[in-house]
């Protein structure tokens, strides 16, 4: 079965993912800082990244080196207002930027087609 990888560092927000990746029946890691995440994602090779790029440790910059480095699809998320970051993170090679609300709304589905 496919791991998924998270960088969120919202405790709360990261209940809600882990319950729902059980729930879905997806083994979910979750780091809490982009040099976190650059590391386990060399160790595990998931085959999905998820990114909170509100993260307050590096999470774009993780992000960025992540998307250099592979072919891992990744999806961030953020304020639905942050659309300088929300275009940082695209030119970075991120597949796809969600504000939260949707990102939340989907995230059942997204873990999903992370199993297929």
């Amino acid at each position: 079965m496919a791991d998924v990888l998270a960088l969120v560092d919202d405790l709360f927000f990261q209940a809600k993912m882990m319950e729902t990746a059980r729930h879905v029946g997806v083994p979910l890691r979750v780091v809490s800082s982009g040099a976190a995440l650059v590391q386990a994602a060399a160790a595990q090779a998931p085959a999905l990244v998820l990114v909170d790029l509100n993260a307050r440790q590096g999470a774009l910059e993780g992000l960025t080196q992540l998307c250099a480095a592979g072919q891992i699809p990744v999806v961030a998320f953020l304020s639905h207002v942050q659309t300088d970051l929300a275009a940082q993170a695209l030119a970075a090679g991120c597949q796809q930027v969600l504000p939260r609300s949707k990102f939340t709304a989907e995230l059942a589905e997204i873990l999903r087609r992370a199993k297929s």
